[in-house]
């Protein structure tokens, strides 16, 4: 999720794309998605890659369900070819601070779930709001409805924030904040939310003393291993400039931890 406030992907694409056709669903899917919806076939996707790199140690390929995070860059989308090319789930920008609502959220969100793909929404963290006020705005801009994966708290510095943008809370009010957070937005949803960040943060935060939420980790030159040493994650973005069928330009791309089973469990346990 490195696209913030007022800064668009800019890459060129090249490329065509050979893939794996997948499946997918969830216990509480909405009305359109069956359980077949969250399944995935036994082979990674072959997304392209813009900017493709020599995995020396484990690569994504070695993980067979992949998903995309988006805003309103890639709009719009054809969810149905994305879907059958291997798009196993979406995540999907939709607030940022305590007023800002990214212009494609609310057509990502409809189209994913027309075309039966497990769908959550993210939130992106801006350091200079307090805490309540940005779990209250997420809330207000966000449905609840069943079917939907858990709320993402995007969590990385307001580089290109021109209010926020120097901020730095020390680690301790980092970590108050975001269980704040993710305590009000956790409530709301019924749910409890993920939390999505990228290794300068992790290290400088000491994100690993929060317990009990999954962690959806960014590591696009190696494996989080290497980069997050033995922390558990639940996703991995491993690219930023991916190529998927059915989506406009560079994509964020991303491996769940699992197998296609477990990626079913997965859903079922956590959809609302």
């Amino acid at each position: 999720m490195r696209v913030k406030a007022g800064m668009a992907k800019v890459c060129g694409l090249a490329a065509l794309l050979a893939l794996a056709a997948c499946g997918g669903g969830g216990r509480h899917m909405e009305t359109g998605t069956s359980m077949a919806s969250a399944r995935a076939s036994g082979v990674a996707p072959a997304f392209g890659d813009a900017e493709p790199v020599e995995w020396k140690s484990r690569s994504p390929r070695a993980y067979p369900v992949h998903g995309i995070d988006l805003s309103r860059y890639q709009a719009p989308v054809d969810w149905r070819t994305a879907r059958a090319h291997g798009v196993s789930f979406a995540f999907i920008k939709a607030t940022e601070g305590g007023d800002r609502v990214d212009a494609g959220f609310a057509g990502h969100w409809r189209g994913a779930g027309a075309a039966g793909v497990p769908r959550g929404a993210y939130h992106f963290y801006y350091w200079c709001g307090p805490a309540t006020t940005q779990a209250a705005w997420f809330i207000a801009n966000v449905p609840k409805e069943r079917g939907a994966l858990p709320p993402v708290l995007d969590l990385e510095w307001n580089n290109a924030s021109p209010t926020c943008g120097s901020y730095r809370p020390d680690p301790e009010t980092v970590r108050a904040e975001v269980q704040t957070w993710l305590n009000i937005v956790g409530r709301h949803y019924d749910q409890r939310p993920i939390i999505y960040t990228t290794p300068d943060f992790w290290e400088r935060n000491e994100m690993w003393r929060l317990s009990g939420m999954d962690k959806w980790l960014r590591a696009v030159t190696r494996h989080p291993s290497e980069v997050y040493g033995d922390a558990a994650w639940t996703f991995w973005q491993y690219s930023g400039t991916g190529l998927v069928p059915g989506v406009q330009g560079p994509v964020d791309v991303n491996a769940f931890a699992g197998t296609p089973d477990a990626w079913a469990r997965w859903v079922a346990d956590r959809t609302l």
